[in-house]
């Protein structure tokens, strides 16, 4: 069970964007960050456990040729092996920060040379997988930076050709030492998903077909792949086969969001029907099977859910944004 704690209010709102909560926790210093997006700006929050909001800071994305400013896409805390970056996404490029939001080291401008007039030229999906961070584009192509220990030094380092539509969102999790391994997934606008190999050169090991319908969040945690879709289903795949073992009508409406909490292997869903459920995953000891349990529903009244995130790597707590909401809804385990 779950219970509501208490708010973190924010000086603006949240925007109607998929995935647009960011979690950093900071277990040394006691406190957590939260990263939210609305229009042309981000806004970066600190808070304590008891959910005092002890510091905020607006970022903006990076103007451009045109007349209107730059929308964000999405924020998004990027924790590699020797740093932490923040990474906002826009319709004119991609910026990258030091974790605080207090210093940009890096700016790639979006090339829209082989968009249409009419084409909406955008970055999203953003993860760190080793020393790299990837960045989804409205093409279809992931751009890979290579990030070095410290400074600026920041380099565009390879382009994935997997997808013909937007991507939409990018998972990742640690290689632990295996051959041929599966660590990182792609999700694009026609449903489907890419499965990677990251390394000095990205491979492209499977592609798992859409079925017509949107998959705008994706999850990996120990080979197994969770997509949420726009009709409000999850399906988990293995990864390394792109094999269905499990078909959940989790929603009524639009998937959202999913997070992973990679230490008890607890899967968060949310969706524009209000709800927030949380479901536990495991793989049967006798056939390998992914078996799935649901633990909790949550339903937030008169919102339309747009981000959703755990706040600790067990899942005891998590924390959801609204559209046109002004505070960070708080939940923790009882």
């Amino acid at each position: 069970m779950f219970r509501r704690e208490r708010s973190i209010p924010l000086r603006g709102s949240a925007a109607a964007l998929c995935n647009n909560l960011s979690v950093l926790q900071l277990p040394a210093r006691n406190l957590t960050h939260f990263g939210v997006v609305h229009g042309p700006s981000a806004q970066l929050l600190s808070a304590a456990p008891e959910g005092v909001s002890l510091a905020q800071r607006q970022l903006h994305a990076k103007e451009g040729a045109g007349v209107s400013p730059p929308l964000i896409t999405q924020v998004h805390w990027c924790v590699l092996p020797f740093r932490v970056l923040l990474v906002l996404t826009s319709h004119r490029g991609i910026q990258m920060y030091e974790s605080d939001g207090s210093v940009m080291v890096y700016w790639h401008a979006l090339d829209s040379g082989d968009a249409s007039p009419i084409q909406a030229v955008f970055a999203r999906g953003i993860a760190a997988s080793g020393h790299y961070i990837c960045v989804g584009t409205w093409s279809g192509r992931v751009l890979v930076f290579d990030i070095p220990a410290k400074g600026p030094n920041i380099v565009l380092s390879e382009e994935l050709a997997g997808h013909q539509t937007p991507v939409t969102d990018i998972a990742t999790e640690p290689a632990q030492g295996q051959d041929c391994v599966v660590d990182m997934v792609t999700a694009d606008d026609s449903g489907l998903l890419c499965v990677w190999r990251s390394g000095p050169e990205f491979k492209l090991l499977t592609r798992i077909p859409g079925f017509g319908v949107p998959c705008p969040s994706v999850q990996l945690w120990q080979g197994i792949i969770a997509a949420g879709y726009g009709n409000g289903q999850v399906r988990l795949y293995e990864a390394t086969t792109g094999t269905l073992h499990a078909q959940i009508n989790a929603h009524a409406r639009a998937i959202c969001a999913l997070d992973l909490a990679p230490e008890m292997g607890k899967l968060l869903s949310a969706a524009e029907d209000t709800f927030v459920h949380i479901w536990k995953l495991s793989r049967s000891p006798e056939s390998g099977y992914i078996e799935v349990e649901h633990c909790h529903g949550e339903c937030v009244f008169d919102t339309q859910v747009c981000g959703a995130r755990f706040c600790d790597p067990s899942g005891n707590s998590f924390a959801v944004t609204g559209y046109d909401l002004a505070e960070i809804l708080r939940f923790s385990s009882v």
